[in-house]
């Protein structure tokens, strides 16, 4: 949802607090981005807007909004960098129905609001006597955290894996029993659990002792600049394989279908017909109030052409009329014992 204000008009009051003024940054990142604006100047110089004088890189770690603290600086490829919020939305697959939507941040990832957004939808259906089975959602949602979160839930995910997703090591073979590599050497054994990056992905980390490589014939090919043999792969492979047998299968390819066919659309027509286009308040709890009032909108769109199905068939009507005949019946007589109808003789 986009959230851009007027670049003429100029911030009265300045609305953020005082952590969100103070640079969140550290030395390397500011040396990351200064080095960004460098290559961007030198091998973007045709792009709009290259030219102008404070035309530059724009983080959320150097860069806030006066006027609307709560607003994220958010990048998606193809797309300008913009103040936005992040809408999220769940949709029935039977009838297209939005069962949730709420507000978050734009400057996260779609995979870290799952839960959140499980644990919600899951208190307001079961509150209407509904339950949940399946999750699908695309790519964007992909995580081993998540694969583990709905298993234990007991619900199935039909979410595929991302691109960078590697269940281990192709050149060497995993004994699962005790769960080591094997090379032409040896072992190599499990060492550790540990979180990498910004993200705090959790992964568990393979590594042979110097001895075992030492007199490898690979060695140079297998090792390259290091001294030991190191793997390390994500720590939820086991959710991501039974997870990616789901996607493979014919059930799964039916899912994606379903998705493309119901997601997709919802959120077009809030976006284009619904008011979803842009955000025009201030606050994060404000524009959670404009999304809701949009997926209201929504529902009582669909709810208005609701037409139920019934199956029509001669024997459901024969029944239909012994059973009128015989309820006919019972009220004639119901009323002659009651005396509002005269008895003829």
């Amino acid at each position: 949802m986009d959230k851009k204000p007027d670049p003429i008009r100029q911030s009265k009051e300045n609305k953020a607090s005082k952590a969100e003024q103070t640079l969140s940054a550290s030395s390397s990142e500011l040396q990351a981005i200064k080095s960004r604006n460098k290559k961007w100047k030198k091998d973007q110089d045709q792009r709009p807007g290259a030219g102008n004088k404070d035309s530059k890189y724009t983080s959320d770690k150097t860069h806030y909004s006066p006027t609307d603290p709560d607003a994220r600086i958010s990048v998606k490829p193809g797309k300008a960098r913009k103040l936005n919020y992040m809408s999220q939305l769940s949709v029935d697959t039977a009838h297209h129905v939005i069962t949730d939507i709420k507000a978050y941040h734009a400057d996260g990832r779609d995979s870290q609001y799952l839960q959140d957004i499980c644990n919600r939808l899951e208190t307001r259906l079961h509150k209407q006597g509904l339950l949940l089975h399946n999750y699908v959602a695309d790519t964007g949602y992909s995580s081993g955290e998540n694969y583990a979160f709905l298993e234990q839930k007991g619900l199935l995910s039909y979410i595929p894996p991302h691109g960078t997703y590697k269940g281990g090591s192709d050149d060497f073979k995993y004994n699962k029993a005790q769960d080591h590599y094997v090379c032409t050497q040896g072992k190599i054994p499990f060492k550790k659990v540990f979180y990498e990056g910004v993200n705090k992905n959790k992964k568990k980390e393979y590594r042979a002792s110097k001895a075992v490589c030492i007199d490898c014939p690979i060695k140079e090919a297998c090792l390259k600049k290091s001294h030991e043999k190191r793997i390390t792969i994500t720590y939820y492979v086991e959710e991501y394989e039974r997870n990616n047998t789901r996607v493979h299968s014919s059930k799964g390819r039916y899912m994606k279908v379903k998705r493309q066919s119901t997601v997709e659309p919802v959120f077009g027509t809030l976006t284009q017909f619904m008011g979803l286009r842009k955000i025009n308040t201030i606050g994060i709890k404000q524009a959670n109030k404009v999304m809701h009032l949009s997926a209201m909108a929504y529902n009582l769109k669909k709810y208005l052409k609701f037409v139920q199905k019934r199956v029509k068939s001669e024997a459901g009507q024969l029944a239909f009329i012994a059973f009128a005949k015989r309820r006919f019946k019972n009220v004639f007589r119901s009323l002659i014992r009651l005396d509002y109808l005269p008895i003829i003789n």
